[in-house]
């Protein structure tokens, strides 16, 4: 089977077609699936023709979707979205997270709106298929024979909470990890986990979250310029967002809200065995 692999697409859907035009994607006439790698949504201004997009994929089980933080984020705003309204929602992580443009833009509603009728707006938002159909298609991860898809990475033992973490410690029983240590997971840096040899043994794990720049200038040392005013918690982005290939890893997250790129990697391997 071929898959083409994307990461943190975040509503960027033209970026993201543009990607998969240029693997050809669309010509390919054999036995082939898209593998979203989480992060739907929450950047770019395309959130119905994402959802559309995916959802056909869905019908005709085309598509792999791996669960990312920023779906964790949409659901903890749609459960407790009139705690958020009552505490002010523009001063919220889910207002600078861009949650809450994703609610606006699939409800169609304003931000007036959801002050004045938060429970009508989360039940709204429980109809859409993005709620109905997309999130319980996701998955914490894939495995395929070489292959395992994540978002930010595999449950290990971490220092730290999600993305503060800065070093990591392999669990050979991952996989039975429960819901909470997924849910921090998907914030961790796959680069320096794998870097520090938090790997699966006789595997490659590809993985978003964290932008590849990180690994070409951190861990691989590579001369490279800084982006002006670029800053993603806490390290610096620079310029070069070309997929990481490192021992166990491929990190594919272009950060496209700053480069208005999608990466996209295409694999050929086999189901897992049993």
């Amino acid at each position: 089977m071929k898959y083409y692999v994307v990461a943190d697409v975040h509503g960027f859907y033209d970026l993201m077609i543009k990607a998969l035009n240029e693997k050809g994607y669309f010509e390919d006439k054999e036995p082939h699936k898209l593998v979203i790698c989480g992060d739907l949504f929450d950047r770019g201004s395309q959130a119905k023709e994402m959802e559309k997009f995916v959802v056909d994929l869905l019908e005709k089980d085309e598509i792999i979707l791996i669960r990312g933080n920023h779906e964790d984020l949409m659901l903890d705003l749609v459960n407790r979205l009139d705690e958020f309204v009552e505490m002010g929602i523009e001063h919220t992580h889910h207002y600078r997270n861009r949650t809450v443009r994703t609610l606006m833009d699939l409800t169609e509603c304003s931000l007036g709106r959801i002050k004045q009728q938060p429970g009508v707006i989360a039940d709204r938002m429980r109809k859409t298929p993005f709620l109905q159909k997309i999130i319980p298609a996701m998955k914490d991860y894939f495995e395929i024979e070489h292959f395992i898809f994540v978002h930010g990475w595999i449950p290990c033992h971490a220092s730290g909470y999600g993305g503060e973490a800065d070093w990591f410690n392999y669990l050979e029983n991952w996989r039975e990890m429960p819901k909470s240590d997924w849910m921090l997971a998907r914030w961790y840096n796959g680069m320096l986990a794998a870097f520090q040899g938090c790997i699966e043994p006789g595997k490659t794990i590809v993985c978003g979250h964290w932008h590849c720049s990180f690994g070409h200038t951190y861990l691989e040392k590579k001369e490279i310029k800084p982006l002006k005013d670029g800053e993603l918690s806490p390290q610096k982005v620079f310029e070069d967002f070309t997929p990481y290939y490192g021992e166990g890893v491929i990190a594919i997250d272009a950060c496209t809200a700053l480069s208005k790129v999608v990466n996209c990697i295409v694999i050929e391997d086999e189901e897992k065995r049993a």
